[in-house]
């Protein structure tokens, strides 16, 4: 197809799943227990992006995503002795581990991913207008 096309789809679709993953923070940043039920707090997930030379051409290339990583962080630990997950021993008795996700952060990067997506949504519209101005005027 016309490669311009081509690249800001490719743009779309990366920053649809760094959305997702931010979303996917947004969403359990209380949550303290894993997929098993047991408590651990969730660790925060974020998309990594790599050049993708098949999409492009004359030295343009596109983007994708290589991976969603998860994030090595240390949870937040807050006293909350009569909570059901707080730890029952040790260092950190009496408190609850929580995930580590900053909300400011988050929404920062969501506000930078829709942008990004709005700039992808340009650039076809704007190779749209440019690919029917050329088949009027060849018409």
């Amino acid at each position: 197809m016309i490669p311009a096309l081509d690249i800001s789809t490719s743009g779309l679709a990366a920053q649809r799943v760094r959305m997702n993953a931010i979303s996917g923070n947004l969403a359990n940043i209380s949550t303290t227990h894993n997929e098993e039920g047991e408590p651990a707090p969730y660790q925060p997930r974020f998309a990594v992006f790599q050049t993708d030379e098949s999409v492009g051409s004359g030295g343009a290339a596109g983007v994708r995503v290589s991976s969603v990583e998860i994030a090595d962080v240390a949870p937040l630990y807050r006293y909350e002795p009569h909570h059901p997950d707080a730890i029952k021993d040790g260092k950190w008795k009496g408190y609850v581990a929580y995930p580590n996700v900053n909300m400011m952060t988050e929404f920062t990067d969501a506000m930078e991913a829709a942008r990004a997506y709005e700039a992808n949504l340009g650039a076809i519209e704007i190779a749209k207008d440019l690919t029917n101005q050329t088949l009027r005027i060849i018409a």
